[in-house]
């Protein structure tokens, strides 16, 4: 019964920790920078959303900023395509490696 209530408090409180979590621009760095390498060794297994947002950012259509020196970025509700080189999410592949990326990182 005492381990049933510490595995529940545990799980409790990491859920919470991982509700409150935010991306950073070091997360943002840390992805835009790994997905190319991913892109390149075609590790990465584009979606059919990925695909859609690939062509949609093709014709500009996205809403893009500048947050920082790192150059434009992608700017989403979803934390898992928000801060996406902007370059990069014209292309599905890239995305994927991005996503995969930021889910790693809690997102």
């Amino acid at each position: 019964m005492l381990v049933l209530a510490l595995i529940l408090v545990v799980s409790l409180a990491a859920t919470r920790a991982a509700e409150g979590e935010i991306p950073t621009a070091a997360d943002f760095a840390a992805c835009n920078g790994e997905a190319p390498h991913v892109v390149k060794a075609g590790t990465a297994s584009p979606t059919t959303g990925d695909h859609v947002r690939a062509d949609t950012a093709r014709d500009g259509a996205m809403t893009v900023s500048s947050p920082d020196l790192t150059g434009r970025a992608i700017e989403s509700s979803d934390p898992q395509i928000h801060g996406m080189g902007a370059e990069g999410a014209k292309h599905a592949t890239y995305q994927a490696a991005y996503r995969s990326c930021m889910r790693r990182r809690g997102f």
